[in-house]
Formats: C-alpha cells, sequence, structure tokens
C-alpha cells in the first residue's frame, strides 16, 4: 500500500470525477464503466467497478472464473442466468455472482439509468 511521510495513503474520490469508458466488449449495448477504486490506487485485494447501464442498454452475456458482487446503485432491471431466468433488481438490492455463471444485468427502465457498483479481484479491473 502507498505511504507517504510514514503513514497509509488514502483515497476519496467522487464518482463525478472518474472517467467514464464506453463498454467494448462484444455484446454490451448502451452501458458504461468507471473504476473509482484499484490495484492503481494500491489496493491490495479488489478493485471497485461501478457500470452505468442506460435505458434500455445491457451488460455483455458473459461468463469468468471469478466471483463479483454488486450492489444496485440506482435505478432498476433484471440480473439474467444461462437458462435466461430473470432475477429481478432494484437500488439498494445486493447481487453475487459466482465463478463461471454465465450472466447479465439488463436495464428495464425506459428512460433512467441503472448505476451498479461491482467489486472483483483486482487482477481483473
Amino acid at each position: 500500500m502507498p505511504r507517504n511521510n510514514n503513514f497509509f495513503t488514502m483515497k476519496v474520490i467522487s464518482l463525478s470525477d472518474v472517467k467514464k469508458n464506453k463498454v467494448s466488449m462484444e455484446g454490451a449495448y448502451k452501458a458504461w464503466k468507471q473504476i473509482p477504486l484499484s490495484g492503481e490506487d494500491g489496493a491490495p485485494v479488489y478493485s471497485y467497478r461501478v457500470f452505468t447501464v442506460e435505458a434500455g442498454g445491457y451488460t455483455p452475456y458473459h461468463r469468468h472464473d471469478y466471483e463479483h458482487m454488486n450492489y444496485i446503485i440506482d435505478g432498476e432491471g433484471a440480473l439474467i442466468n444461462e437458462a435466461g431466468d430473470e432475477k429481478p433488481i432494484k437500488t439498494g438490492d445486493f447481487a453475487l455472482v459466482l465463478p463461471n455463471e454465465k450472466h447479465q444485468y439488463r436495464n428495464k427502465s425506459k428512460d433512467k439509468d441503472l448505476v451498479i457498483i461491482c467489486g472483483v479481484p483486482k487482477e481483473f479491473e
């Protein structure tokens, strides 16, 4: 962890100050990613990503070999599994996606963004 004058360096940042990048992974539509806390900040284990999925948008339908833990900051939508089953999600909900579970987040709103915090091992930020 970075040190400054024998004290740990802490980071506080507003999400509005974090660069927003379009999700370029195939299958994504109207989805954006920000990384407010990461290994570059000295995080030893996890990084936090924030995904904003615009009205009618979705993340790629994909799988990966690590779990991720999610918190719905704002909006509503669905978490879809490999069988196509939809679990409704809304502001204040938590979701866990286990390693190798195929999944996708969909924004079901016609006019409001879906905003999700996603915690992952820092190697996968």
